[in-house]
């Protein structure tokens, strides 16, 4: 017994030694400030600032390779507050968010099937496409709804999802979360915007979706030359020449697909959908396309 607590002892003073030996040997400093900085962080850790978490943030805020204004998810105070508690500048980042390349909700887009699954949009996905007669279509079970950490996503009464700006902080989870790929991260001054992924014929996409592009051009023609193209029946906007949009690209429009975001009003439709009774697509924020104005519309 003597013995093998004596045995006991040594390795126990000598494993501490070696302990300790590595621990001053091995340390590695790291400045205090970066948890004063990453306490001022909202802690999402949503990985919106283009680093994978806010402790990968606040060691590059405080190494000088980022600026506060680096996170949308961060308030203004809290910015000011980081830039001062570093002696840096906050930066300016321009406020981007998430946008939906579908308006074709449930009083608009027809289903052929009744789906009973599990009420998510990647198993729907899975089970014939969900029973949606549009197969680029919005399933409307909110997958991106669930996957947004800020609550910046609502499905409104079409099931459709409905994205809050402000709230918006471009983290990109409803990206990765939708399995038709209809969300995208956009700077907000891309206000020219196609609402819609459908790449059918004319007729076949009007019959899957009363909002639907049928790729007849219009846009192309009164868009300045080069910003609109059409691709596999489909409008698409080049944001490399995003100077040269303007509202007048939508104004002729036939079922809405193509919109203009204003600041102000929101998502708009141009004239002619106007006239056939549209409104502004569901899913925009603003009020819902009534089903037996989709049937003028036709």
């Amino acid at each position: 017994m003597l013995i093998a607590g004596g045995v006991m002892a040594v390795l126990g003073v000598g494993l501490s030694t070696v302990i300790a030996v590595a621990n001053k040997t091995l340390y590695v400093y790291e400045d205090p400030r970066i948890d004063d900085v990453e306490a001022l962080l909202p802690g999402a850790n949503c990985g919106a600032c283009g680093y994978p978490g806010c402790r990968a943030l606040a060691e590059r805020l405080v190494e000088g390779e980022a600026h506060p204004s680096a996170c949308p998810a961060c308030s203004s105070g809290n910015v000011l507050a980081v830039a001062a508690l570093l002696g840096i500048e906050a930066g300016v980042r321009e406020k981007r968010v998430a946008r939906l390349a579908c308006a074709g909700g449930q009083d608009v887009a027809p289903r052929t099937a009744l789906y009973a699954g599990i009420e998510t949009c990647r198993a729907a996905n899975l089970v014939a496409g969900g029973g949606k007669e549009c197969p680029w279509g919005c399933l409307g079970y909110g997958d991106c709804m669930s996957a947004c950490p800020f609550d910046a996503i609502v499905m409104n009464e079409q099931l459709l999802p409905v994205v809050a700006e402000d709230a918006c902080t471009a983290c990109g989870n409803c990206v990765d979360a939708c399995p038709r790929d209809l969300f995208s991260i956009h700077p907000v001054d891309h206000r020219l915007w196609v609402a819609c992924k459908n790449k059918a014929a004319g007729k076949v996409a009007r019959a899957q979706c009363a909002v639907a592009c049928i790729g007849c051009g219009l846009c192309k023609k009164d868009a300045p030359e080069g910003l609109v193209a059409i691709f596999d029946n489909l409008a698409t906007v080049d944001y490399d020449k995003n100077d040269l949009a303007a509202i007048d690209a939508i104004q002729r429009c036939p079922t809405g697909a193509i919109v203009w975001y204003d600041p102000e009003q929101g998502m708009l439709v141009g004239d002619k959908a106007k006239s056939a009774g549209l409104k502004a697509p569901a899913g925009s924020g603003s009020e819902p396309v009534p089903a037996e104005q989709t049937q003028a519309a036709g």
